[in-house]
């Protein structure tokens, strides 16, 4: 299992010098391979006896932090749905992407985010889920700002990063919340321990913390304004992201933590209300918009909120039924996400202004947008699965039932009317992608390109998720008990089990249905009566506006305070620094009884280091004071020597030895370049800056000091001291304790700033040779 979430980030290695070979060989057929080989392995679990598998893999136990992998039905569902689609969308951007584009970085994108997206699913410890999950807005920031060369791509995923990462640092507050108090950073044993966190006078934060990260990675309102400017990826990385992988993943996280949050009534009001909020929203504006990609991305959203919601109802039908829609979800939404690129790829324009009558020009594509889009509509045919979880999405809107008074009871009366008034736009937006694009008169003068059908390659992959879409419908107990009962039963923490057929008489939900499919139909035909409502709402107002706003403000301050201090000065720089480090270490110590001054336990002080002191005081003085270069340098060294010789006083020669090298190498370098100094000039400063660097100067030698004696007299944790002493020997194999925690316990230290020094030295070397060619030399 772990080579299965490591082969992508294996093979990715690799990808750069495959893509050499990209005029003879597209690298997409070598890591088409990758998911292929992934869901292979997985599909083997499935089975009406598959049991949860749990592997355990060393990381580092000392922070808790072990690979933990769990596989149940809810992880199974999305392994499946993220390798079985990546396989397609993989192949499909073979016929989409030409040879010609940076396919060594486009495939090393993909796989990194497909590895991450593994991982998270998979995750057990939740410090691994959240190292997967910011991997994921890294790979999928790279991904979507593919085409660089682009200001939109850069623009939709500088967004999406900044949006999703906001997110997932509240995900991080969450977790270690959560981990804290159940002593655990294993989520199958957090959910154990419920009565713990939900009695916790902190379960208020961790619930909006978590929600907070799922609600900003699914693209759920007021945070899915990110999605439809992700729409500038290639048509392949919108495909995998919006409908198997990316926006789940908050979907994902919600479902994993239902057992935990659900008992809350406030996980009821936030997710459930949010959820139909999104729904509508997302499927009210999705008829506004002209591009296809734009139409799909908020309908994306529109799903996603309907999926929220049920999970926010959090009964055992609503639990079955966002499970069953995710998978279904995928199947139409991948497929249109491919319908769209192709119409693209092959007339060159996804404006449905544009469009029209192509379904003459491209009649498979066509015949796929058909079924995909009444399939997403939730059209009332049985070869249809969308129908089936859309009618389960009604039915659980419906019986909610869970016996509460007061904000609740109005939510419950008011969710059936809000999932079909979001239902009826879903409708709606389906009929305008399908019949504005294929239907209608084809205007051919118009387009960038004469349309003709894509090659047999790009219609490969649709072909396959519209067969899905029909299988599911015509046979859904294919995978009804070996597949969604079990991911259901996982996300619920219960045994759920729930029959799917097509017909069951004229009930509430099929009466909605009806609703949904007359006033859609309506509304479809008189859109150009009401569509000016979109001046009203939003009219001006915007979301993007705000979010533009917000990041436009904080580069103006941000440039503002960094031009106030910024000014070239090396002398307030160092003023700067120096006091901050003198305000946060004076805070800490006085919140932490840090001036505390115990002598008991010190060695008499003797006149030799009475001496010593005087003459290191002298020699400091007297280097300010003097104006001669060579005798600053020497006097310079007279206080090194002299640290060196209290070294020597309190028997510690290797320090001694130490500091003698580091002070006869730093004069020595000094008299090597002493040609290069500058001459020392009578300082000009303000007698108000001279008063200022005088007294940053005494307090900050105080601080020192007090620093010292604070970190002698007051001992907030055990001394390390006894236990090198007793095992320098014994487990470093040295006598010289001091050399063995160099070594030996601190090696990777000591391995890292000698890498530090190293490239200090490379980057003096660059800075020599610079200097020398502008010199012409």
């Amino acid at each position: 299992m772990l080579l299965a979430v490591l082969l992508p980030f294996i093979i990715a290695i690799f990808i750069p010098m495959i893509s050499k070979w990209k005029n003879k060989f597209h690298t997409g057929f070598f890591v088409t391979a990758v998911p292929v080989v992934i869901f292979i392995y997985f599909v083997q679990f499935l089975g009406t006896d598959f049991e949860p598998v749990a592997r355990e893999y060393s990381w580092v136990p000392s922070l808790d932090m072990n690979i933990l992998f769990y596989l149940d039905g809810l992880s199974l569902l999305f392994v499946l749905l993220i390798s079985g689609i990546g396989s397609l969308v993989a192949f499909y951007s073979i016929y989409y992407l030409h040879k010609s584009e940076q396919l060594g970085h486009f495939y090393v994108y993909f796989l990194l985010f497909m590895g991450s997206m593994l991982g998270v699913v998979l995750s057990d410890n939740v410090f691994v889920l959240y190292t997967f999950w910011e991997f994921t807005s890294l790979s999928s920031f790279l991904l979507i700002g593919f085409w660089n060369h682009r200001e939109g791509s850069r623009y939709g995923a500088l967004k999406s990063m900044l949006i999703t990462v906001f997110g997932g640092l509240s995900l991080l507050g969450g977790l270690v919340f959560m981990s804290v108090i159940t002593s655990t950073a294993s989520i199958q044993e957090m959910i154990g321990q419920q009565e713990l966190i939900l009695n916790h006078e902190f379960f208020p934060l961790i619930l909006g913390f978590i929600l907070l990260g799922a609600f900003t990675k699914s693209a759920q309102f007021p945070f899915h304004i990110w999605l439809p400017d992700a729409m500038e990826a290639p048509t392949p990385v919108s495909a995998y992201l919006h409908s198997a992988t990316m926006v789940k993943a908050g979907i994902f996280l919600v479902a994993r933590f239902l057992p935990m949050l659900s008992v809350s009534d406030w996980f009821f009001i936030i997710v459930s209300s949010v959820g139909i909020a999104t729904l509508c929203w997302g499927s009210y504006m999705a008829v506004r918009q002209t591009d296809l990609k734009a139409i799909l991305a908020f309908s994306t959203i529109s799903q996603l909120g309907m999926i929220m919601a049920m999970l926010g109802f959090g009964t055992e039908i609503a639990i079955f039924a966002a499970v069953f829609h995710i998978l279904n979800h995928a199947t139409f939404k991948g497929s249109l996400f491919m319908v769209a690129g192709i119409i693209d790829h092959e007339t060159g324009s996804r404006d449905i202004r544009r469009l029209g009558g192509l379904m003459t020009f491209l009649p498979i594509t066509a015949t796929l947008a058909l079924i995909a889009s009444f399939s997403m509509a939730g059209v009332p045919l049985p070869f249809l699965n969308g129908f089936y979880s859309k009618e389960l999405f009604f039915e659980s809107a419906i019986h909610l039932d869970l016996s509460v008074s007061g904000i609740t009871e109005t939510l419950q009366t008011l969710f059936p009317y809000l999932a079909v008034l979001g239902s009826i736009f879903t409708f709606v937006y389906s009929m305008y992608f399908f019949f504005g694009t294929f239907r209608g008169k084809a205007d051919i003068d118009e387009l960038p390109k004469k349309p003709h059908e894509a090659p047999i390659g790009m219609l490969v992959s649709p072909i396959v998720l519209v067969l899905g879409v029909v299988i599911i419908g015509l046979f859904p107990d294919l995978i009804n008990q070996p597949f969604i009962e079990h991911a259901a039963s996982a996300v619920g923490g219960i045994d759920i089990q729930h029959s799917i057929y097509y017909w069951h008489g004229i009930s509430p939900a099929f009466i909605m249905s009806i609703a949904v499919l007359a006033f859609g139909t309506i509304l479809y035909i008189s859109r150009s009566k009401w569509e000016s409502v979109y001046k009203a709402v939003p009219g001006v107002l915007s979301l993007n506006k705000f979010y533009d706003g917000l990041v436009d403000r904080a580069e103006k301050y941000s440039t503002t305070i960094t031009n106030s201090y910024m000014n070239g000065s090396l002398g307030r720089y160092v003023r700067l620094i120096l006091l901050a480090i003198l305000l946060v270490t004076f805070s800490v110590m006085s919140l932490t009884s840090g001036f505390t001054i115990d002598s008991s336990n010190l060695a008499k002080v003797t006149i030799q280091e009475i001496l010593i002191a005087v003459v290191m005081v002298i020699a400091a003085v007297a280097t300010i004071l003097t104006n001669n270069r060579i005798a600053a340098i020497l006097i310079l060294g007279v206080v090194g020597y002299g640290l060196a010789m209290l070294f020597v006083h309190y028997r510690a020669p290797d320090l001694a030895l130490t500091q003698f090298i580091v002070e006869t190498v730093t004069v020595a370098l000094f008299l090597l370049v002493f040609y290069h100094l500058p001459k020392l000039e009578k300082n000009d400063q303000s007698v108000t800056t001279k008063i200022m660097n005088l007294s940053i100067s005494i307090a900050f030698g105080l601080m020192m000091t007090m620093v010292a004696i604070s970190s002698h007299s007051s001992k907030m944790f055990d001394s390390m001291s006894s236990y090198f002493v007793e095992n320098s020997y014994k487990l470093g194999g040295g006598d010289n304790i001091v050399n063995v925690i160099l070594v030996d316990f601190r090696g990777l230290d000591t391995l890292f700033e000698i890498t530090v020094l190293g490239i200090a030295a490379m980057a003096i070397f660059a800075l020599i040779r610079l200097r020398g060619k502008k010199k012409g030399e």
